[in-house]
């Protein structure tokens, strides 16, 4: 089996985690990386075929791990290929097409299924926004922590977060209070990643009197 890491650090602790339980349970294991950005896995493919490697654990993002997996289906190669939650997005079966099927990697339960969800889903999608991987999960936290603010009347982390034990938080209901504050960082969250600006679309719709900088 083979343990593959991106060099980044995210990549690397959590192969490394793998790599020392693996061994654990006394298998042995190939440790390989690429470099973040890779376009082009055929000679880490043709090494891995060459030495006999049929299963490879990644500690990557989606674009790589995607590529890798399409490239090993064009060289016709015996390889299941194992991840994490980066996987959990469409962007990852735009790259591979077919080729992703027998893919597995591990992520939380889909919020999306959850009816007390079924809001915050259908204004995502209204938007054209799948939200897909920890977008529902990061909008849950807003929405909580958003509660534990009106229930205090204050920002104060101690307080807030004694709010957040007191009783459950099933939904943010808009008409209890006027919650105000501020977002800031706006420009950067729409030029980054897709989980970042369907998170920032919640939020402007849910908290619309927040005030929000750029």
């Amino acid at each position: 089996m083979a343990v593959l890491d991106d060099k980044r650090t995210a990549g690397r602790g959590i192969v490394d985690v793998v790599e020392a339980r693996l061994h654990r349970l006394g298998r042995q294991v190939s440790r390989q990386s690429y470099v973040a950005g890779e376009r082009g896995f055929r000679a880490l493919l043709s090494r891995m075929e060459k030495d006999r490697l049929r299963v490879a654990y990644i500690g990557g993002y989606h674009t790589e791990v995607g590529l890798l997996v399409r490239q090993a289906a064009e060289a016709k190669a015996d390889l299941t290929v194992m991840a994490n939650d980066p996987l959990m997005t469409s962007e990852f079966w735009a790259i591979t097409g077919s080729a992703g099927n027998g893919t597995l990697f591990t992520f939380m339960p889909n919020p999306a299924g959850n009816a007390n969800a079924a809001s915050a889903v259908a204004g995502l999608k209204a938007s054209g926004l799948p939200g897909e991987g920890y977008t529902l999960y990061a909008c849950a936290a807003v929405q909580a922590w958003a509660e534990a603010v009106n229930r205090s009347g204050s920002f104060n982390a101690d307080r807030v977060a004694s709010a957040l034990r007191s009783r459950p938080i099933d939904r943010f209901d808009k008409k209890e209070g006027q919650l105000g504050f501020w977002i800031f960082g706006l420009s950067l969250a729409r030029r980054s990643c897709r989980a970042c600006q369907e998170v920032l679309i919640f939020m402007q719709r849910s908290i619309p009197h927040a005030k929000y900088l750029e």
